[in-house]
């Protein structure tokens, strides 16, 4: 089950926005980060996020027992280890 943590800032709320928006995603809180997993990969748009390039690079805080398979341009992309 793929799982990453991002920091609960206003520049994050564009990916959290996204992430509640997809049915497929959970998302729980962990001290100030948000914890979202799934039983599928993890796919989040850029575009869709709002996020200028300087904020989406930095928006992942961390993985557990995942990957990060694309996180370029146009999406991120989490997957289990």
């Amino acid at each position: 089950m793929p799982c990453m943590y991002v920091l609960e800032v206003p520049e994050n709320q564009g990916v959290l926005d996204v992430a509640e928006q997809d049915a497929g995603l959970a998302l729980d809180y962990v001290g100030p980060y948000v914890r979202i997993t799934s039983a599928a990969p993890i796919v989040i748009d850029r575009r869709a996020t709002g996020c200028r390039h300087a904020v989406w690079y930095s928006a992942v805080a961390g993985l557990e027992n995942s990957v990060v398979t694309q996180h370029d341009k146009d999406a991120l992309r989490v997957e289990a280890r």
